[in-house]
């Protein structure tokens, strides 16, 4: 038998993953459109990839001849490209680093005729926060420590000295911040798990001078918006253009930098190529980014156990609530479990935490392990009452019979019958909250799923990142089956 698993290792298992390498290898090297680009006139007839919500997807919708590809991140329009998805990608001009583009066989066609301000996005009415912000803004300029960090992530200039921190707030609240954008120079998650970029820079140093602690999780920018305008964070950052469509939503400081569009394809000229040595120590060496999967995976199990344990004891109370001969009891518990499944997980999830639970000061981890819980219970419940109705009506009577109460009948004889027939469903429900836990991002939190899309949106490198998570819950999902296998052997 172990002969045999370790054939099927080799002849299988590693041929597998060696044809899944060179296939993403092929598709990186893949050349995009030969037509040369050199401005907007020449993107007609072509397939532009950009951000989601961002200025040039409200642009290049209303171009008939576009096709308009849609992303979540900088690194999947990169990748769009260099696959031959998307002809051109457009972003911001500085993006992309010299080191970057080479290193990904990408260059800039041209730049944007366009000018935009750059600025921070803080909510709607937040005015002491905005004026705060202006007026550190307006200071740094004056002072010349705005350009000077500019150029420190720009040009490769010595960084400025960091100021010495003004006086703590009195209830010591933090600014809390949102980036769109995990990459150099606008923002990027450095050494030790520490935000560098000018964007980063700037807010930290705002944060010293106002007197309050500083926090930067990273979100696609459409749930950044959505959590700046319920409270959920402060400030949005991911080189924003002050637009007047972004104005209805939000207020802008005042621009801290003037910005050009860029579009970027795919250089002919240069490989693009690493080998895989040097791509698994890009994603996982390189600024120690192993330690974000080792952080996202201890979210991952923390949010899996306790939503478990807290749905299974609500499943007891949704299984006695089935199994009630009040009617209307039955129809209440029915009629949540109708809600519950015709819901999707991620709805509910976003509703929990921006709308119901909005106020409460819950963390984003709390509020995953409420919401999975809740989803858990039902089906849980609905297992435990399956597994306790199939147990034949006989083996309580003859329980009865022979003298035991009704407690003591369901604990010695019942429950062990329902246990052995419901675990395995149980065990699957079970995998399917771990594999569920991957939307938690949607509300910042640092899973293993997060913990990806950071690596990829650094390194756009889109294989080892994702093969990386999936081994990770195959081995989380294994291990749960194995550890509730045992169980009901025992």
């Amino acid at each position: 038998m172990q002969y045999l698993r370790l054939m099927i290792n080799r002849r299988f298992i590693l041929p597998l993953l060696a044809a899944l390498s060179l296939t993403v290898t092929a598709c990186q090297q893949n050349k995009s459109t030969a037509r040369e680009i050199r401005s907007e006139a020449d993107l007609h007839g072509l397939t532009v990839s950009t951000s989601a919500g961002s200025y040039f997807d409200n642009k290049y919708s209303k171009w008939e001849d576009v096709t308009l590809f849609r992303v979540n991140t900088e690194s999947d329009g990169i990748q769009a490209v260099r696959q031959g998805i998307a002809d051109v990608h457009v972003t911001d001009e500085v993006a992309f680093t010299p080191e970057t583009r080479k290193r990904l066989g990408i260059k800039m066609a041209f730049q944007g005729e366009e000018n935009f301000e750059v600025a921070f996005a803080v909510r709607k009415g937040n005015d002491e926060l905005r004026e705060q912000m202006d007026r550190f803004i307006a200071q740094s300029k004056a002072d010349g420590s705005l350009e000077a960090i500019l150029a420190h992530y720009l040009e490769g200039t010595p960084a400025p000295e960091f100021p010495q921190a003004g006086e703590k707030t009195a209830d010591r609240t933090p600014l809390r911040c949102i980036t769109a954008m995990n990459m150099a120079p606008v923002c990027y998650v450095g050494e030790g798990g520490k935000w560098m970029g000018m964007d980063a820079e700037i807010l930290q140093r705002f944060a010293a001078w106002s007197g309050r602690d500083f926090e930067m999780k990273f979100q696609d920018l459409g749930s950044g918006i959505l959590a700046l305008n319920t409270g959920q964070c402060d400030v949005v950052s991911a080189c924003l253009y002050i637009t007047d469509e972004r104005k209805k939503s939000v207020d802008f400081t005042q621009p801290y930098y003037l910005c050009r569009p860029g579009y970027f394809v795919v250089d002919n000229s240069a490989s693009g190529h690493m080998s895989l040595g040097e791509r698994l120590k890009l994603n996982l060496v390189t600024e120690s980014r192993w330690k974000l999967v080792v952080d996202g995976l201890w979210e991952t199990v923390k949010i899996t156990f306790f939503s478990i344990l807290l749905g299974t004891l609500l499943g007891v109370g949704v299984c006695a609530m089935l199994r009630s001969r009040r009617k209307w009891v039955r129809r209440t518990v029915t009629l949540y479990g109708a809600f519950i499944q015709g819901i999707p997980t991620l709805v509910l999830l976003l509703i929990m935490f921006y709308v119901v639970l909005a106020g409460a000061g819950l963390s984003g981890s709390v509020v995953a392990i409420v919401t999975f819980a809740l989803c858990f219970a039902w089906s849980a419940g609905s297992i435990f009452d399956t597994s306790i109705a199939s147990v034949p009506k006989g083996q309580t009577e003859a329980g009865l019979s022979l003298g035991f109460t009704p407690l003591k009948t369901f604990i010695g004889i019942v429950f062990p019958q329902a246990v052995k027939k419901g675990l395995p469903l149980f065990t699957g429900e079970c995998v399917s909250l771990l594999k569920s836990t991957s939307i938690v991002g949607y509300i910042a939190i640092m899973d293993l799923t997060r913990a990806s899309d950071l690596i990829r949106s650094r390194t756009f490198d889109a294989f080892i990142p994702l093969l990386l998570i999936t081994v990770a819950y195959f081995v989380l999902a294994w291990l749960m089956r194995l550890l509730l296998n045992f169980l009901l052997k025992k």
